[in-house]
């Protein structure tokens, strides 16, 4: 029985992935906070046949993470895979953000989360010779304006799993990193604003949205086989190396990533 945990399963990328691993007969134990939202999600996975804990959890909270990684052990005796994919979305300019304590409450959703839970179940892992997955975002590749607090976050995830990639190395454990881009679901909705309240809107452009499911797919093809990265995009492959070769064009790129309506303007 492989045994996989997804953080942040009641919507959106976790709960698409879910779906499609409970299709391929993992035993499967969800986290998120909406518990209700959770069980829906949990149904569909036991509808397709797999064995479903539903643990709530909110992972910037520490405890909450140990206890989900208990939970899991306790039930199945095991973990095999690990999907770090709870996080939230933000898109603030910095000089119109007052309070800044909101940043702090995104550092410790989208990276102290999977740093506590990873750090909890590595003994775990280590036994299976399992697997790390940590979703990340393009805004963890390049910097985008208005990003300044997500993309912090981001790019703290990417250098954190790309260390512990090199650390696992030598157990057997695969650590993969997940580089979405824009992605059909209402995490850019919900996000903060400059007040540290609920967006409301999404600050991208999103035509041409990549639908969840390729996205899930993508992910779950990479943990799969193992794969140290997955990018989900021509312009996220190409806007790393044109960062350091370009890095005025890759500026501009970022800056047509988004709506008219929230892009810095210029001092007349």
């Amino acid at each position: 029985m492989n045994v996989t945990i997804i953080t942040g399963a009641s919507d959106g990328i976790g709960a698409e992935l879910a779906r499609q691993l409970a299709a391929q007969g993992s035993a499967l134990v969800l986290a998120a906070r909406n518990a209700a939202a959770l069980e829906q999600v949990a149904a569909d996975c036991r509808a397709a046949g797999a064995e479903t804990l539903v643990i709530p959890t909110d992972v910037a909270q520490q405890d909450q993470c140990r206890q989900l990684i208990a939970a899991t052990v306790e039930r199945f005796g095991r973990i095999d895979t690990l999907v770090n994919n709870a996080g939230r979305s933000a898109h603030a300019l910095f000089e119109e953000v007052s309070d800044l304590s909101w940043y702090e409450d995104l550092m410790r959703v989208n990276l102290w989360g999977a740093i506590w839970c990873t750090h909890a179940a590595l003994p775990y892992l280590k036994a299976s010779q399992g697997r790390i997955v940590a979703v990340s975002s393009l805004a963890g590749l390049v910097g985008v304006p208005g990003r300044t607090a997500y993309g912090a976050t981001k790019f703290a995830m990417a250098g954190f799993f790309e260390a512990l990639r090199a650390e696992m190395k030598a157990h057997g454990v695969s650590v993969t990193t997940a580089y979405p881009g824009v992605v059909d679901t209402q995490i850019r909705y919900r996000g903060y604003n400059a007040a540290g309240g609920e967006l409301g809107k999404s600050s991208l452009r999103e035509e041409g949205a990549m639908p969840v499911a390729e996205c899930a797919r993508r992910i779950i093809d990479g943990m799969q086989s193992r794969k140290r990265e997955v990018v989900m995009t021509a312009k996220g492959k190409l806007g790393r190396w044109l960062k350091l070769l370009a890095p005025g064009l890759i500026e501009k790129m970022a800056l047509n990533a988004l709506k008219d309506d929230v892009k810095p303007q210029r001092v007349k």
